[in-house]
């Protein structure tokens, strides 16, 4: 059902698979391994009120808000370099996190090591000209969690507040006029008419929102398909593959002919992330740039890992072509691209009101991915003059940033 040209593109569906399956995938996979990009910095305090309408079964089952701290009143020295383990205490809490069925909960435990090197990270971040300080890096309820003990998949996280997350995003972001209808008011039918004849005749900037948008949602449906809690038992719990999930969300009869659109979005997001890794290059390719963990030897190695993968993402031969973006009048191109960083914001701002921390944590993660890829294809000009050497004040990545870029590119 998926198959072919995507809209507003040159390049289709059958080329994105083999480049992505046979070449970038199995790199891209094991650099997330490794400890600079598997360790990211998200808010972990109960979520903000979300506007409610009254309507029954919109609170949270108390689940939602439990998380699995390790305390440490010392943070002794040190990333243990090539042997990696998680402390006993917090192999146990992550144990009790499963036993207790806190499927929503974030397992932020983290060994002595691991804290230790984090701030280390934080302090080479903050000395360095390579970086600018996220808003919210310091903040005293941020907290690094650890992305490969707090895998994106089924929690149990729906219903009325869930629908209202994403009715949210689409009516107040994607820049929809008001008499189109929204296009989660159900799952099929006529909420959908609307809003494909809007898509069609609006300008290819807000087209492109627009398709990002649903990508990033059927990039979410699809892992929680994919991991669904299948078994739920005192003795075992079981994630798999659900297809009767999947196709409620993407099959074209099911869907009244929407799902394959959602999954072309989704094509669609790739090719963008995939050209802003092609732009990015010169950023990550100054001999002063470090993948800084402390670790020098496996430091060097997932540098030259880095740099591989994003060669090879220049060298795919059918790339969105982003001149098409805001091309016309500068002075009315500046006001849209202020319009699309302010969209961002707000969305990021909606992910905040998730009760699940384990959805929050994907969302938010992978909404600043998706907005580190535009602030990429936006800032080519400042890329294009960072000097070979010494530090690049026109255009600023931090740390946070780049954990969010690829991760959200690795989902």
């Amino acid at each position: 059902q998926v198959t072919g040209y995507l809209d507003d593109c040159t390049c289709d569906v059958e080329t994105i698979d083999a480049f992505n399956n046979y070449k970038l995938f199995p790199r891209l996979n094991e650099l997330l391994q490794s400890d600079y990009f598997r360790y990211y910095k998200v808010t972990v305090v109960a979520p903000q009120t979300f506007p409610r309408d009254g309507a029954e079964g919109s609170h949270l089952p108390h689940r939602w808000h439990l998380l699995c701290f390790v305390f440490q009143d010392e943070v002794p020295d040190g990333i243990r370099a090539g042997s990696y383990k998680y402390s006993e205490e917090a192999n146990s809490l992550a144990e009790e996190c499963e036993e207790a069925k806190r499927l929503g909960a974030v397992d932020d435990s983290l060994s002595k090591e691991t804290r230790q090197a984090v701030l280390q990270w934080a302090q080479h971040d903050d000395s360095s000209d390579s970086f600018c300080e996220a808003d919210d890096i310091h903040s005293p309820d941020a907290e690094y969690v650890d992305l490969l003990l707090n895998p994106e998949r089924y929690t149990g996280y729906k219903g009325p507040d869930a629908w209202k997350i994403w009715n949210s995003i689409y009516e107040e972001n994607c820049f929809k006029p008001q008499n189109v209808k929204r296009p989660l008011a159900s799952g099929r039918g006529e909420s959908f008419i609307c809003l494909t004849k809007w898509v069609s005749r609006v300008c290819v900037e807000k087209r492109a929102f627009y398709r990002l948008i649903s990508g990033l949602h059927a990039s979410i449906n699809i892992h929680l398909s994919a991991r669904y809690l299948l078994q739920d038992s005192w003795s075992e719990k079981k994630w798999g593959p659900n297809v009767t999930e999947f196709q409620q969300r993407f099959d074209e009869v099911l869907t009244n002919g929407e799902g394959p659109r959602r999954l072309k979005n989704l094509y669609f997001l790739y090719l963008i992330e995939l050209r802003a890794l092609s732009k990015v290059l010169p950023f990550f390719e100054r001999p002063g740039f470090q993948l800084y963990t402390g670790n020098e030897s496996q430091d060097a190695e997932m540098k030259h890992l880095l740099l591989e993968i994003l060669h090879l993402a220049k060298s795919f031969p059918l790339h969105f072509d982003e001149n098409s973006f805001f091309a016309g009048n500068k002075k009315e191109a500046a006001k849209l691209k202020e319009e699309f960083r302010l969209h961002f914001k707000n969305i990021s701002k909606i992910m905040d009101c998730v009760g699940c921390f384990k959805c929050r944590l994907w969302g938010k993660l992978q909404t600043q991915g998706l907005g580190t890829a535009l602030k990429i294809l936006f800032s080519e000009n400042l890329i294009e003059k960072i000097p070979e050497s010494g530090p690049s004040y026109g255009f600023q990545l931090t740390r946070q940033e780049i954990v969010a870029l690829f991760n959200a590119f690795g989902r």
